[in-house]
């Protein structure tokens, strides 16, 4: 997510060097519109198309590698773009926004596979607090270079580009360190013994990793017989299209209210209070600053308060909808389908995005700062949504949410197949016949 954060910050950062307008012809403003516009796209087609099933053929690790190298090769084309030729840094914003699909795909599902459930949404809050942290590291370098605009020339903006190097430079190291997902394993090739060593990496004790590692096996082998894993299933079973209406809504809904607006053109709409550069790069730092203070508010409160509540607090006064939104969203689709699930869904916001931000900057010189009275109200019809439809998800185990939209309880559905299963075996070999095939859910419903 500090990838997330850098990158989407960049953009933003270098429309305030001179260097850099000058450097690419003073595009017009719907240039400029269309090169943040490519760098949506390119989130879109990576997180529709490519990060769910990246994530559900080839793992976790594997989408959130393939995005970092993506991000990197696409960093090269943004830095040394030949002098004029926009195009070619456009392309290299796209190529970054598919990267970032596809990472941000298989991330939260990743992390909400391997943290407990008492303790998911404050880890998640985490998730969203490194977005925070990716801005802070960006504004504040793009600070410090327009400070030293005269001496870096052109590099005042190129060293902004380039520091997206780090972060995925960093993950690719840090991969292959960290635990695969557990419901991963059991769910493509029902590899138990990888699943066992993965939890063992983040449970206290062998008894909490044997009786979650039953609870995976009871809920995929149940969503095996019962649920399609492919995109079909999403719209077809009538549990998971209600999640993915909901999930659909509040994902567009955190970029209508305004805020990825402001991250983006926050430079331009200061321009119109500020005439200081300087003035106007301390404001964006010091804005990601306190967006990581006050992220990590969420901290203590997304497990003692809940989704719902916060969605509709932040509806109100918008101080919730980042952390949130990605917690609720990583959390409420079953095993097989969550990876395209959430891939769909979280990109929404990009399209949501996409939408706004290629119209804003004319939007905000005809309308000047009137045009975020529309985001106010927006913000107002989200916070009554989320109290008439979005159920509260807080501290319920994944196996057992389908419960909470109308759906079977995985875990107790898959107990039931597991032990017809073993009951009709041990019957089987009581009488000499041969070893059954595999149980139904029409046999464990009989």
């Amino acid at each position: 997510m500090v990838l997330y954060g850098y990158d989407a910050s960049v953009y933003n950062s270098v429309q305030g060097s001179d260097n850099w307008v000058a450097y690419f012809n003073d595009p017009d403003e719907n240039m400029i519109g269309g090169v943040n516009t490519a760098y949506t796209v390119g989130a879109i087609v990576g997180g529709f198309f490519m990060g769910g099933p990246i994530a559900d053929f080839l793992g976790r690790k594997i989408g959130m590698a393939t995005g970092c190298i993506l991000v990197i090769a696409a960093t090269f084309m943004q830095c040394f773009a030949p002098r004029g030729n926009i195009a070619c840094f456009l392309a290299g914003r796209c190529i970054i926004g598919i990267g970032q699909g596809i990472a941000l795909t298989a991330g939260p599902i990743y992390i909400g596979e391997l943290a407990p459930p008492e303790i998911r949404g404050k880890i998640m809050t985490f998730w969203q607090m490194f977005y925070s942290v990716g801005s802070f590291i960006c504004f504040w370098v793009n600070y410090a270079c327009t400070k030293h605009s005269t001496h870096l020339g052109e590099w005042d903006w190129r060293m902004v580009v380039i520091f997206q190097l780090l972060v995925p430079v960093i993950i690719l190291f840090i991969l292959p360190t960290i635990p695969g997902s557990p419901r991963w394993y059991i769910q493509r090739g029902n590899n138990v013994e990888k699943a066992r060593r993965a939890l063992r990496r983040v449970r206290a004790t062998d008894d909490e990793v044997e009786d979650e590692l039953l609870r995976i096996r009871e809920a995929i082998e149940y969503e095996k017989e019962a649920i399609s894993g492919t995109y079909a299933a999403l719209w077809k079973d009538k549990s998971l299209r209600k999640r993915m209406y909901l999930a659909l809504v509040i994902n567009a809904g955190q970029q209508v209210s305004g805020q990825g607006t402001l991250n983006t053109y926050s430079t331009k709409i200061y321009e119109k209070v500020f005439k200081s550069a300087n003035q106007i790069a301390l404001i964006n730092a010091l804005n990601a600053t306190f967006g990581i203070i006050f992220t990590l508010n969420a901290i203590w409160i997304i497990d003692r308060f809940g989704r719902k509540f916060l969605l509709i607090v932040g509806g109100i006064d918008k101080p919730s909808w980042g952390a949130t939104i990605w917690i609720w969203t990583s959390e409420v689709f079953s095993m097989n389908v969550r990876a395209q699930a959430v891939g769909m869904a979280t990109q929404t916001q990009n399209v949501a995005n996409a939408i706004v931000q290629q119209f804003f900057p004319t939007f905000l010189n005809n309308c000047g700062f009137y045009a975020f009275y529309m985001f106010a109200g927006i913000c107002f019809l989200l916070a009554l949504f989320v109290f008439f439809f979005v159920p509260e998800t807080k501290q319920v185990p994944l196996e057992e949410i389908d419960a909470l939209f109308g759906g079977a309880n995985h875990v107790t559905q898959g107990e039931d197949l597991f032990s017809n299963e073993k009951q009709m075996r041990v019957t089987h070999q009581d009488t000499g016949m041969e070893k059954p095939s595999a149980v139904t859910v029409e046999d464990a419903r009989r």
